[in-house]
């Protein structure tokens, strides 16, 4: 799933791994889209990051904004897209 893209107005939410669980150099901060409450019925038990980590919501923080060392692959996926001009 590593060619997941955030869509225009998807609510998304910053993520990493508590301390503990992976070693400090892997504690980066995800992109990760939150579900629909209307649809799913609570939060599953993995989240799924636009660079395709799975993620276990218990093992997880949910941080205010980006903090941290950023995951690149998620920043490069929720980053909009234009395309240049001809000629340009």
């Amino acid at each position: 799933m590593g060619s997941a893209m955030g869509n225009p107005g998807e609510l998304v939410a910053m993520v990493r791994l508590r301390r503990g669980v992976v070693g400090e150099s892997r504690r980066v901060c995800h992109v990760v889209p939150v579900p629909d409450p209307w649809q799913a019925r609570g939060l599953p038990e993995r989240l799924t990051a636009l660079c395709g980590e799975h993620i276990v919501v218990e093992q997880a923080e949910l941080l205010p904004g980006l903090a941290g060392m950023p995951c690149e692959p998620c920043l490069l996926r929720s980053a909009p897209r234009q395309t240049l001009p001809k000629g340009a």
